[in-house]
């Protein structure tokens, strides 16, 4: 993608997530122009198919379990405009808008690929309500992914032909009002113009994109915090040097044992304690962290793969092969490799946030915290200073821990049993939003407790980067006294984590960028 004004100009094939970042923040879309030629010839293909006398799915057929019912071609009209408003199911909130943006944004590249047969006003049609900022509402739920995110879709296409609903500039309106509001007209759906558009797995993309991105954040926000614990705790870092990594030779080990040692650099509290210090191990949370913070990395790298590769794919049917002329029914609309990559994410974000509580547990008690008064209040008793922090921590983690369970392992047979098989991929990616929002709650706890820590091991300092993020911290939150309201306290180092404010400060510090990046 290059930029042209304020547009992405997309080339199906080549998006990345830097493309699809940009686009979760605001940034509209145009289908690259070289793409057109196809587009339209694949049109073409399937206005012949809609003209000829033999039975093409989709085009002058019935769907699903309908198929075998013939359309004549003066309702091919009426069959696309039905098919959309009687897939209008959803059910359940309205999906955020940087959702709804990406999912538009992914269907314009996956038509663009010029093998779903709609003409240049379908795509263009999409790409101007992302401009002028018309949003269509689709609700959350409905989808199984089988053949693909039908209702969701169908929400999203409904405001494309004047039904349905739409947010413009804050407010529900009718998609025939949204469109009158921006210049727009309504579309008329021409033939599988309706079936290309609510076929796919769009919506479960998006919101597992947007997952991947967050967990990807939030994993290098746990490096951090993790290494302000080992300070706290005045821990060792020898388990983290390079030749025991290499030993075992997982590149997400690796770097985030790398990482690690970069952020501790310098370290006066480690200094303190080379000499004279009787613990011969430290606790699994704080030791391990390149085994486990490094193996969620690569999952979350992994998933990144198969999502980087559906965000750029064709996902509807039947498929129109310009080389050939041939219009074939297949099976991409199964969402299955989002299900999976979804469910993967999961585990990985309730991994990260199990291993970050238990760091939490570890300094607020004096049995394990290595000298550091009961729940790190300088006057504990008449205080509870971080106690109850730490059961919010457990509690949050508790229910990452319940929502982790994989989602694709679900089949329920829908259509009349023409869709045996699904992938329950939607709500595998949508509750990844709500496990990231529970992490970064667990992180931004995990950051007051150790940045508390390590300002009780005064006079001795942390590593400079460290000190840094410290400091980024106390712009907003103070170090703990006497006890005070604290929810806010929480809410505020919450929004530092989202931000990815602790990796800038670290940075800010640091003669180069060790993090893990996700390419």
């Amino acid at each position: 993608m290059t930029e042209q004004g304020a547009a992405i100009i997309v080339k199906p094939g080549t998006v990345s997530f830097d493309d699809l970042a940009r686009v979760l923040e605001g940034a509209p879309v145009q289908l690259d122009p070289a793409f057109w030629s196809r587009v339209e010839a694949a049109a073409e293909i399937v206005a012949k198919a809609a003209r000829a006398a033999a039975p093409v799915y989709g085009i002058n057929t019935g769907f699903g379990k309908l198929a075998s019912k013939r359309i004549p071609p003066d309702q091919t009209a009426l069959l696309q405009r039905n098919l959309i408003v009687s897939h209008c199911c959803g059910v359940g909130p309205a999906t955020p808008e940087p959702i709804v943006r990406l999912m538009m944004a992914l269907k314009i590249v996956s038509l663009g690929r010029g093998a779903s047969g709609v003409r240049r006003q379908v795509i263009e049609q999409l790409q101007a309500m992302l401009a002028r900022g018309v949003f269509p509402l689709v609700p959350q739920q409905g989808s199984v992914g089988a053949s693909g995110d039908l209702a969701p879709l169908a929400h999203m296409t409904a405001v494309m032909i004047g039904e349905g609903q739409a947010i413009v500039d804050g407010s529900t309106a009718s998609g025939a009002e949204a469109l009158a509001a921006a210049g727009l007209a309504p579309l008329t759906l021409g033939p599988k113009e309706g079936l290309a558009l609510i076929n796919g797995t769009q919506f479960s993309t998006a919101y597992a994109v947007a997952g991947v991105l967050r967990a990807h954040r939030l994993a290098r926000a746990a490096l951090v915090t993790g290494a302000l614990s080992v300070d706290a705790a005045m821990a060792s870092t020898a388990p983290f040097r390079p030749e025991i990594q290499s030993l075992r030779g997982h590149a997400g080990q690796i770097g985030a044992a790398a990482t690690l040692m970069a952020l501790l650099d310098g370290s006066d509290i480690r200094l303190s304690h080379l000499e004279g210090d009787e613990r011969v191990q430290d606790p699994y949370c704080l030791r391990c962290q390149p085994q486990v913070a490094g193996a969620a990395l690569d999952v979350i790298t992994g998933a990144a793969r198969t999502l980087i590769v559906e965000a750029n794919a064709v996902t509807d049917n039947p498929l129109v092969l310009v080389e050939t002329g041939e219009i074939v029914s297949g099976g991409n609309f199964h969402a299955e490799p989002v299900a999976f990559a979804a469910d993967a994410i999961a585990l990985a974000l309730s991994e990260i946030g199990a291993i970050s509580e238990r760091r939490i547990a570890t300094l607020v008690d004096p049995a394990l915290n290595f000298g550091l008064p009961p729940f790190l209040t300088p006057d504990p008793g008449i205080n509870s200073g971080f106690m109850i922090a730490e059961v919010t921590a457990a509690a949050l983690y508790a229910e990452n821990k319940q929502r982790a369970s994989a989602c694709s392992i679900d089949s329920t047979p829908t259509s009349a049993n023409q869709e045996d098989h699904v992938s329950m991929a939607a709500h595998a990616a949508r509750r990844l939003s709500d496990m990231a929002d529970n992490l970064a709650a667990i992180l931004g706890i995990e950051l007051l407790v150790a940045a508390q820590g390590i300002t009780l091991r005064a006079p001795h300092l942390t590593s400079a980067s460290l000190v840094a993020v410290i400091a980024a911290l106390r712009e907003h939150v103070p170090a703990l006294g006497a006890d005070r309201y604290m929810a806010d306290d929480l809410a505020k180092a919450a929004a530092l984590i989202e931000a990815d404010a602790l990796p800038v400060a670290a940075l800010s510090a640091l003669p180069s960028d060790p993090f893990p990046r996700l390419d």
